[in-house]
């Protein structure tokens, strides 16, 4: 069995993860004791990666419960207030709202060390949860990859951006866990290098061939024919198909059309949005223009210049090949096939 990375843990009455800004670099570990700490570790993508996020979350929702019960404090209150400022924090990703929400529902009814116990509980299954269902998406997704076995694909979406497993590159550590070849091109998703910095450092560590790419690589290494495939995450996936993911994926699926190559999309069911009918409809994160005008600490663009950062695209449903759940491979037409998939 491969090995699983821990991004996240619980540790002493505080949620410990791993500062995923400073890797490659430095493994270096922060400890969330405040609801305030979690919304900052969140914001400032010290953990990143939608079902990372959902179940980051869940935990600073028992921090909250675990310090108004300390303090005296109606915890259904502090509950409430928890998940408005969790939920503030990066308003794309479907899986944070889910969690939390998840955790409120199950402190309902329930008040003092019970709701402690409870709370813990859910927080701990959410986790559990999201690693089976990555499995299985590794398990469902693994057929899909042509026996080549030339991947692209964006951001990270591997064990960093779950519970320790991953979306997009479950397919792909199943295939190499069965001895299949593989071989991934990691785009280095500009501007915050989540494929360059994380997904390029959880591949050497899986023993996993890759080559790293800019983004701009990505037209020529398809029209050369040396991708077989495109496999992505997730952020949100609403019931007409259409897909929010990293910024650039679009692009990607605009290339894989017109080079004739599958473009798949990998996520859990809680990253499913049936509330929403189509993209437009989808709030997209606007961040700092310092991740555009800086890299690595160093000015790349003239001072004062505009800038423009949405944090995520979406991929319309028609450019999407497939899309791989834990239950399953699902292909269009999606608004009839999304909702047996689960969703909320």
């Amino acid at each position: 069995m491969a090995e699983l990375f821990r991004p996240f843990w619980w540790h002493d009455n505080a949620l410990h993860l791993i500062d995923q800004r400073v890797l490659p670099h430095r493994e270096h570990v922060v400890a969330c004791r405040s609801v305030d700490d979690v919304a900052a570790a969140i914001r400032s993508m010290q953990v990143r990666g939608a079902p990372a996020i959902g179940c980051t979350a869940a935990y600073g929702m028992l921090i909250a419960a675990q310090q108004a019960f300390a303090a005296g404090v109606r915890p259904h209150a502090a509950l409430a207030a928890a998940q408005a400022q969790l939920d503030a924090t990066r308003p794309t990703a479907v899986n944070l709202m889910w969690a939390t929400a998840r955790m409120r529902q199950a402190a309902a009814q329930l008040d003092g060390a019970e709701l402690i116990e409870r709370l813990h509980a859910e927080a701990d299954a959410i986790t559990a949860e999201d690693l089976a269902m990555c499995r299985a998406i590794g398990q469902h997704g693994v057929a899909l990859i042509p026996p080549r076995g030339h991947v692209l694909t964006h951001c990270n979406a591997g064990g960093l951006a779950t519970a320790g497993y991953g979306t997009a590159l479950a397919p792909i550590r199943t295939a190499h866990e069965h001895g299949r070849p593989v071989h991934v091109y990691v785009d280095e998703t500009r501007p915050f290098l989540q494929g360059a910095r994380l997904t390029a450092w959880e591949l050497q560590r899986l023993g996993i061939s890759l080559t790293l790419i800019t983004d701009s690589m990505a037209a020529v290494m398809m029209q050369q024919g040396a991708v077989d495939c495109v496999i992505v995450g997730a952020d949100r996936i609403v019931a007409n198909g259409d897909v929010a993911n990293k910024i650039g994926t679009y692009g990607l699926a605009v290339l894989a059309r017109a080079h004739d190559i599958p473009f798949y999309v990998a996520a859990p069911s809680s990253t499913i949005d049936l509330a929403r009918s189509g993209g437009e409809q989808i709030p997209i994160e606007q961040r700092d223009p310092a991740e555009v005008t800086m890299c690595g600490g160093v000015a790349v663009a003239p001072s004062g210049v505009a800038v423009a950062n949405p944090a995520f695209d979406v991929t319309p449903a028609r450019l999407v090949s497939a899309i791989i759940t834990e239950r399953g491979v699902i292909t269009a037409p999606y608004h009839e096939a999304l909702p047996r998939h689960g969703g909320h």
